[in-house]
Parts: C-alpha cells; sequence; structure tokens
C-alpha cells in the first residue's frame, strides 16, 4: 500500500482542522441548543446602551444613568455565581429558566418606571432585579464541556467558537440597541432584549439531551480553593480592565478628534479582530499544554495593546482603527485558553459556578477599568490613556507568569 507523502499528510490535517466546526454542529442537538444560546446572549450587549439611552433622555442626566448600569454591574457580580451554583446544583432547565423570567420582569419594571417618571430609586431596584440573568455563555461552554469530555481537541474549537459568539453579540448588541432607540421609541431596545433573551433560552432549555446532569450536592471544594483559579480569577480582571478602559478611552479620543459618532464603529473593529482570531485559533491553536499558551498569549495580548496608544500619538482615528483591528486579535486567544484552563481546574460538578466566578472577576475588570481609564482621559489626555489598557495587559502578563512558574497550571493528580 502506497504511505501518504508529505504534502498529502498536510493537506489531510488542514482539512481536518477546517472541518472542526463542522464536527461541532454534527453533534444531535448542538445546533439547537447553540441556536437558542445565541439568542439568549445578543441582548447582554443590548441592555447598557438601551438603559443608559431611555434613562438619560427620559431624565436628562448621564450620570443618573451610569449609576443605574453601575448598580446592575455590581449585582450581577454578587449574584451570578450564586445563580450558576444552583444551576450546578438543580440543572440548567430548572433555574436558568426561572431566573431569566425574574430579569425580563426587571428589565420591563425599568422600563415601566422611566416610562411613568416614577422615583429615581425605583430605577436601581428594578435594575438590579436583572442581575438574575443567567452567565448564558457558561451554561453553553458546560454543555460543550459535557457532550466533549473526552474530546480535548473538539472542546479547544467548542470554547474558541463560544468566544468568538462572545465577542460577535457584544459587538452587534451596541449597534441594534442604538438602531432600535433612535428609529422607534427610547424604551425599544430594553423590550427587543428582554423578548430576545427570554425567547432564546426557552429554545435553550428545550434541549434537554444535550443539558449536563445536575449534582444534588457537591462533595467538591469551591472553585476558589482550586489550584490556579485564584491566579486566573485575577488574570481575567485585568483582562476585564483591558476592555473597559479600551473602551472608554477610544471614546474620549474620538470626541476629542471631533467624531464622537465613529467611536462605535471603531471599537466595533476591535471586536471583529478578536471574532476572527477566536475563530483561527480554535482551528488551528491547540498545540502544546494551555499553561504555556496561556502565558504566550498574554504576551502577545501585552506587546498588541501598545499599539493603539501608539497609533493614537499619529492623531489619525483611520492608524487608531486598524491598531485596534489587530490588538482585538489577541483577546480571544487570550480568553478561550483561560477558559480551557478554568475548565480544566474547577471540579465537574461546580463548572458553571466556576465559570461564572471568572466572569465576575471580568465585570470587575471591566468597571475599574472604565474608572481608571475615565480618570486618567480627563485628567492626562485622552492618547496618554491609552497606557492604562497597555498596563492592565502587563499585569495580567505578570501574574500569569508568575502562576506558570509555580506550576499553578497543572493538572492536579486526583484529576488524573
Amino acid at each position: 500500500m502506497a504511505q501518504p507523502t508529505s504534502p498529502d499528510r498536510r493537506i489531510r490535517k488542514r482539512t481536518t482542522r477546517l472541518s472542526g466546526y463542522r464536527r461541532l454542529f454534527a453533534l444531535p442537538g448542538a445546533g439547537a441548543f447553540t441556536a437558542g444560546n445565541l439568542l439568549a446572549r445578543l441582548p447582554m450587549g443590548m441592555f447598557s446602551v438601551s438603559a443608559v439611552v431611555m434613562i438619560a433622555g427620559s431624565r436628562g442626566s448621564y450620570a443618573l444613568a451610569g449609576a443605574v448600569t453601575a448598580t446592575g454591574l455590581a449585582a450581577t457580580a454578587v449574584a451570578g455565581p450564586f445563580v450558576a451554583r444552583l444551576v450546578d446544583r438543580h440543572g440548567q432547565a430548572r433555574i436558568a429558566l426561572p431566573a431569566t423570567v425574574v430579569s425580563v420582569l426587571g428589565s420591563l419594571a425599568l422600563l415601566l418606571c422611566v416610562r411613568h417618571d416614577a422615583s429615581d430609586w425605583t430605577l436601581f431596584a428594578a435594575y438590579a432585579a436583572t442581575a438574575t440573568t443567567p452567565n448564558t455563555g457558561g451554561l453553553s461552554r458546560a454543555r460543550w464541556a459535557h457532550l466533549l469530555r473526552d474530546d480535548p481537541g473538539a472542546l479547544h474549537t467548542a470554547n474558541a467558537f463560544e468566544q468568538a459568539a462572545d465577542e460577535l453579540c457584544f459587538m452587534l448588541g451596541p449597534v441594534l440597541a442604538s438602531f432600535l432607540t433612535g428609529t422607534f421609541f427610547p424604551e425599544a431596545g430594553t423590550l427587543t432584549g428582554a423578548v430576545l433573551l427570554l425567547a432564546g433560552m426557552l429554545l435553550f432549555t428545550a434541549q434537554r439531551a444535550t443539558e449536563p446532569p445536575p449534582t444534588a450536592r457537591s462533595q467538591a471544594p469551591s472553585p476558589l480553593r482550586s489550584p490556579g483559579i485564584p491566579a486566573l480569577l485575577v488574570c481575567f480582571t485585568a483582562t476585564g480592565a483591558v476592555f473597559g478602559s479600551m473602551e472608554v478611552v477610544t471614546i474620549a479620543y474620538a470626541d476629542a478628534q471631533g467624531h464622537r459618532a465613529a467611536a462605535g464603529a471603531v471599537l466595533a473593529l476591535q471586536a471583529a479582530g478578536s471574532c476572527a482570531a477566536g475563530l483561527a485559533y480554535g482551528a488551528y491553536g491547540t498545540s502544546g499544554p494551555a499553561g504555556p499558551r496561556l502565558v504566550r498569549c498574554l504576551a502577545a495580548m501585552a506587546a498588541l495593546m501598545t499599539l493603539p496608544w501608539a497609533a493614537a500619538g499619529t492623531g489619525s482615528l483611520v492608524v487608531l482603527a486598524g491598531a485596534l483591528l489587530v490588538a482585538g486579535m489577541a483577546t480571544a486567544p487570550t480568553m478561550v485558553t483561560a477558559m480551557a484552563l478554568v475548565q480544566r481546574r474547577t471540579p465537574a460538578d461546580r463548572l458553571n459556578e466556576g465559570m461564572s466566578l471568572m466572569v465576575t472577576g471580568l465585570l470587575a475588570g471591566i468597571a475599574c477599568g472604565s474608572a481608571t481609564g475615565g480618570w486618567a482621559a480627563e485628567r492626562l489626555s485622552p492618547v496618554t490613556a491609552f497606557a492604562v489598557p497597555a498596563a492592565a495587559a502587563v499585569l495580567a502578563l505578570l501574574v500569569g507568569g508568575a502562576g506558570g512558574r509555580e506550576g499553578a497550571w497543572r493538572r492536579p493528580r486526583h484529576q488524573g
């Protein structure tokens, strides 16, 4: 029998990699739960923008609008791990759907309070109720981890797809919210987001065949006590600071250039770069242990985050847009690899809780990055403020490097 030549092997390997995403969705039920999850995930990029436009338009105060959305973010950081723990214990359908209903009612209450000019405190109470929104991306990742528990390569591809989906939703969500609130009425974005969230979660939770089995009461320790998880939590927080500060300083820079309306499109390029890199990384980036790969990804992110800072010095928004497109390519591979380590280090019956903790860290980082970036843009200059996301990326690298040197990324012996 003729032996395959080196070119034959390269072609076969390339074909296998490119067909990885097709293999994922050939699994029974995978397409249906993914469609439902994407529908439910899209509003995550809509709600904040919709709330700001709706509240500021009605009350004439961006300060009030920002305070309300910040309260919702803080409430989500507190409630998220608790909801995820209930999901692990009782199952996705039994917990995620009722939690979504409570969140939708909170969104509708906020809409009605704004519409009928209720007291300011009611806005805070209503938006805080939306904190019960399940971590939709985490729910989907947990299903992939269950379905592909014996196929690490396919799980890597699934994680890359989920990260690309996150980027796509957070890229399209604000655009859709701005279109709805500007074209129809101020409450249109919140109303549409609530409908999409509920419809998507109904479709997602109806796919019971792919749902991970619940564990009545986990005997495993808290994910925070698992080796490597605290370092990963700091990495996620620092990475969130990169995202939050980059958004604020880019808007400030565009405003200083007299092109504030273009800031959304410029930031969308960063998300587009991350989305494309995530899909490519899912197809090709599986070589080597995940721990060293994370350090390499963090190093690439730290290097590429200096590009927007340098581009801002040219005074050209077009040059900055190109730099953000390139810099964005570092974020998805970093998040994919970090989330793979979370799945590896977290006890299987507390996986949703572990991933929700990382999202909490990410949200905290976004909030801190936004505040720091805003301070730098106002007190220093819009150009100098680009040092904030670069510094946050360096911090993530230092933490990741320290974790790698201490061996925190190695799999514990009891996990095999």
